[in-house]
């Protein structure tokens, strides 16, 4: 096997860079690379690994297409969370996943994946593969917890279908309730390197070429040809919406005809279904009006302050009262104790007047 050369860019373009030469998968030599070298370092295949907390990454759910049409889409769904016009972004697609899964996708400023690209140059060496240092962090093997890997001034964290770089003091917050497991040794990090370097997981080299046109133009051909990708999802979404449609409307004509035969009255009315509820609402339970008088009255006399101002008694529209109470919680204390006789109480209306309260109820049957 050829050797690699891995170099970690470092924050500050003024600064040295690390450099790890790899063959047969083992590191074999580790060293500085400085800016402008009198002689150019020994040309291999060039790994750079670059500040994750400048890239945005995502996994998103993509519907088939091509390349261009899911890097188009990526940015459509992601314009509302990104403040670069799409004219000055570098979109880079992951490996094609496995059928259902997400595919992850990077976006980086264009004048920043160009800086990196300036200042390997500044180094002697052109590099063949970009990738962010979050995604040399090995993926946990939980979904509820996060691996961590400092780099330089901001940590590096990666979990399942994430990955982000944040700054220390922004660890906890980004973590929440998730663990994190902080990877220290340095053979475990120089491993993960290794694997980075070895098969990169993405390369935003590959993103580089820049998007043509003015920025509106840009999302306007990104929202079209994101449409071209939803356009088969949608055409199936219709289908079952349409078929959803068909049985609710059998299910309404049964209804309609099941009320029909119960309630032949109701059967004319705009919503026969709407106008059964109703009338279960106001029927009285069992022992009729008496006793749901009775209830009622024993419910508000179990309240201090509460008062029965008005009690109506309908055979269309069934029990209404009018209660005076100090709380705002009363009417729900009414309702359980209601409720415990086989009553349903429904509230219809409140208002305070002059610090006492003033609530409508109806009360009917239980359901």
């Amino acid at each position: 096997m050829k050797p690699i050369r891995l170099i970690l860019i470092p924050s500050l373009g003024s600064e040295p860079a690390p450099c790890l030469v790899i063959a047969d998968g083992v590191v074999r030599e580790r060293g500085l690379l400085n800016l402008h070298p009198d002689e150019r370092p020994e040309p291999m295949r060039t790994i750079a690994v670059a500040p994750g907390a400048d890239v945005t990454i995502r996994w998103l759910d993509l519907a088939a297409g091509g390349a261009a049409q899911q890097r188009a889409a990526a940015q459509w769904m992601l314009k509302d969370a990104l403040a670069v016009p799409a004219d000055r972004l570098a979109t880079v697609l992951g490996p094609i996943p496995a059928a259902g899964e997400p595919r992850l996708v990077a976006l980086v400023g264009l004048p920043l994946l160009q800086a990196w690209v300036d200042y390997l140059e500044a180094l002697g060496v052109r590099a063949d593969a970009i990738v962010p240092d979050v995604l040399t962090v090995p993926e946990p093997a939980e979904d509820d917890r996060l691996n961590a890997v400092t780099f330089g001034p901001s940590t590096a964290l990666r979990g399942r279908r994430f990955a982000a770089s944040v700054q220390p003091d922004l660890v906890e917050l980004v973590a929440g309730a998730r663990p994190i497991h902080a990877i220290q040794d340095t053979d475990a990090v120089e491993r993960s390197l290794v694997a980075a370097a070895v098969s990169p997981p993405i390369n935003l080299l590959t993103g580089q070429e820049r998007a043509h046109g003015s920025p509106r133009q840009v999302w306007t051909r990104a929202a079209a040809m994101a449409g071209l990708l939803l356009v088969s999802p949608l055409v199936l979404i219709a289908a079952a919406a349409a078929r959803d449609e068909a049985s609710a409307r059998a299910d309404t004509d049964r209804a309609r005809a099941e009320i029909a035969r119960v309630a032949p009255d109701l059967a004319a009315a705009p919503d026969p279904v709407e106008a059964l509820r109703q009338r279960v609402r106001a029927a009285p339970p069992p022992g009729g009006v008496a006793g749901a008088t009775a209830a009622l009255f024993a419910a508000v006399e179990g309240g201090e302050g509460a008062e029965l101002d008005l009690l109506i008694v309908d055979p269309v529209n069934g029990m209404k009262a009018s209660i005076t109470h100090s709380d705002y919680g009363d009417t729900r204390r009414i309702a359980e104790a209601m409720r415990a006789n086989g009553l349903e109480v429904t509230e219809t209306g409140t208002l305070d007047d002059r610090g006492r309260i003033v609530s409508d109820i109806t009360i009917g049957g239980g359901r």
